[in-house]
């Protein structure tokens, strides 16, 4: 990867990362140093342009993201993600025409699957996709919680193309469900940013109202009604949420080590103590989560799965020892380790949700 440009967006996110936080939306500086940098094409086959990166990478890239603005870092992994799965399970058609403007920055990507009322597992979706006889499809519904929602290009929408069978026995997702690749540009397709997060406040989420919503046959991602095969995919690849808690909780204790120092503090043996303690479980959840990206257990899947719930509760819980380790002058409004702790717990409510993660690990253990 070019490290010149991956520098200048790091640059740009220390700069903006604490004013877009405040603003509650994505500074258009830390926009285009994203479209420009090597990141898009991350995960992109080559033949597109791309580096061909494999899960370690993006989740060692990612974290360093998130240790600057883990906003961008989630808008980033969601790109990602999207080129993943049409790397995956796109046509040939769908890769020639879409991967080389993803893999080049012209376009970003943004995943849409949850929904106020479908719960963390996406079942019960309201948002159908209709086929009509010339093949076209209609797609009416809504979309909650879209990162990404507004200043990206192209979506993937979560769909209800099919009734729900009766024996569905999925934990995530549902039978009939189908994915569907929309243009930001599509007329009927329209974000909205009224959501006012408490964490995570420059990834640009939001909800995206579909209201007759017309696509080709061309944008159905993978074969009908094999969302809930795609999206079991996913975790299978390695590719973790928890690399945004490893830059979160990497980022908190240079805060708290620079601190003691400056404070004189690390003359404390029980300072240090507390320090070393603090690095050694970031260090633990780093490992979880480069385990998870090489993909090297019995049970990748699995993996992945408790890397998301272990580094972000590690995450969490560097903050809030950092933000006593500081005192009163962290708590202040517009001091960084807020804007962390806010950060940090977004992580364990994004999908799969860490309740989520342990009911899909423990599922099996049932008689």
């Amino acid at each position: 990867m070019d490290r010149t440009g991956f520098d200048a967006l790091l640059g740009t996110l220390a700069k903006h990362a604490a004013h877009a936080d405040n603003a509650g939306r994505p500074a258009a500086e830390a926009l285009g140093a994203l479209r420009n940098s090597p990141i898009p094409g991350l995960v992109v086959p080559q033949r597109y342009g791309g580096a061909g990166a494999d899960s370690l990478d993006v989740n060692r890239t990612v974290a360093e993201i998130a240790r600057h603005d883990p906003s961008t870092a989630i808008i980033a992994f969601q790109h990602m993600a999207v080129c993943s799965r049409i790397v995956e399970w796109g046509t040939d058609a769908q890769r020639e025409e879409l991967l080389p403007k993803l893999a080049s920055g012209e376009w970003l990507a943004a995943s849409a699957w949850s929904e106020s009322g479908a719960g963390a597992a996406k079942k019960n979706l309201a948002t159908t996709a209709d086929e009509r006889p010339d093949g076209s499809w209609l797609i009416n519904g809504g979309k909650a919680f879209t990162t990404g929602a507004g200043i990206t290009d192209i979506y993937l929408i979560l769909t209800q193309s099919t009734p729900v069978s009766e024996t569905d026995t999925q934990t995530y997702g549902s039978s009939g469900q189908s994915f569907f690749l929309v243009l930001a540009d599509n007329p009927g397709i329209e974000p909205d940013l009224s959501l006012d997060l408490v964490g995570m406040r420059a990834s640009a989420t939001g909800f995206v109202e579909l209201r007759n919503c017309v696509v080709g046959p061309e944008a159905l991602l993978g074969p009908r009604d094999t969302a809930s095969t795609i999206i079991a995919g996913v975790r299978q690849s390695g590719a973790t949420l928890g690399a945004v808690s490893v830059g979160i909780a990497e980022a908190a204790w240079d805060i708290g080590f620079q601190a003691a120092r400056r404070k004189a503090m690390l003359d404390s043996q029980a300072v240090r103590h507390r320090l070393v303690d603090l690095r050694s479980q970031v260090e633990s959840a780093r490992a979880i989560v480069e385990q998870a990206g090489r993909r090297e257990a019995d049970d990748p899947g699995e993996v992945t799965l408790h890397s998301k719930i272990l580094a972000s509760q590690i995450a969490e819980h560097v903050v809030a020892v950092v933000a006593r380790l500081l005192g009163s002058s962290g708590y202040v409004v517009d001091h960084p380790i807020n804007r962390m702790a806010r950060d940090a717990r977004a992580v364990a409510l994004m999908g799969p949700t860490n309740d989520l993660c342990r009911e899909l690990v423990s599922m099996p253990w049932e008689a």
